[in-house]
């Protein structure tokens, strides 16, 4: 397979999926917390490529694959023809296809009418990654995410409405153990109403590690953002499902980074996993140490 580098980026529950590089890099690219593409120019591949690259596949894996995933970030930033393509090839290519994914970026997705995002779930788009972070403005604003938490809502609520299977990822720790990136609890419950008004499918909530050679790594060595404690971590989660109404709703934090894995459905699991919360804060619940989150 021809990818642009071997650092390859997929969500983990797509471990088993085949990676077909459609963009390169993300066309956001300025978020302070991720390293993942820091080192890419983003551009889209040109659509021949993409097509030559599914038949490679086929010779390769053979007509039986059943997931794809199509990288880098923001594939659905293509435009809807050359996307149609690589969709209608697929499934012809791969005639026991059940699902192929993306990451979509907020402001590509709102490049697209309400009927176009239906005709690409209509012709395979199955699921649609989203890294909404948080539900503030101040957090959105510090980490650079590029757009507001009302444009955010928008982009999440078109994708449900175009019947594309939405898994929406925030990150818990993200303004800092002294306040530094807004308030916490500000930032907790921006981020459970945004997830009711969204109404994804799944949510996965993830905790902030410092990734070195981000800005936001570089203010963690330089001192000037505090990373937040193992019992704040756990308030935060505490406090984000206890708000959250979503039914149902896939809720996964077993992340490498985060101290104490959930994984679940809301609302049914939601009081198991408050009481498994508290049992952590009283000592009674062995945490993952910092060796063990990826950092």
């Amino acid at each position: 397979m021809r990818y642009d580098s071997d650092l390859l980026y997929r969500p983990p529950g797509e471990w088993k999926s085949y990676l077909l590089q459609c963009t390169i890099g993300c066309s956001n690219n300025q978020c302070t917390f991720c390293g993942m593409y820091k080192e890419k120019k983003f551009r889209v591949r040109p659509v021949e490529d993409i097509l030559e690259d599914i038949d490679m596949a086929l010779d390769y894996y053979g007509p039986g694959l059943r997931r794809v995933f199509l990288m880098d970030g923001d594939a659905i930033v293509m435009k809807t023809g050359e996307l149609m393509q690589v969709l209608r090839k697929l499934y012809s290519a791969f005639p026991l296809l059940e699902k192929v994914t993306l990451y979509a970026g907020p402001r590509s997705t709102l490049s697209k009418s309400p009927q176009e995002l239906k005709e690409l779930h209509d012709a395979g788009l199955s699921r649609a990654y989203l890294g909404v972070e948080s539900g503030s403005d101040d957090v959105l604003r510090f980490i650079h995410k590029g757009v507001d938490a009302k444009t955010m809502l928008l982009a999440g609520q078109r994708l449900v409405e175009a019947g594309i299977d939405l898994w929406v990822t925030v990150i818990l720790g993200m303004t800092g153990a002294n306040g530094e990136g807004g308030d916490w609890q500000e930032h907790i419950l921006s981020t459970a109403k945004i997830i009711n008004e969204m109404r994804p499918r799944h949510l996965s909530a993830m905790t902030f590690a410092p990734a070195k050679g981000t800005p936001l790594g570089d203010d963690v060595l330089a001192g000037r953002f505090t990373v937040c404690d193992a019992d704040h971590i756990l308030r935060e989660c505490r406090m984000l499902i206890e708000h959250l109404d979503v039914d149902p709703l896939h809720f996964t934090s077993n992340h490498a980074s985060n101290y104490l894995p959930l994984k679940g459905g809301l609302p049914e699991d939601k009081e198991k996993f408050l009481a498994l919360i508290d049992q952590a804060l009283e000592g009674k619940i062995r945490l993952r140490k910092t060796l063990n989150r990826g950092i």
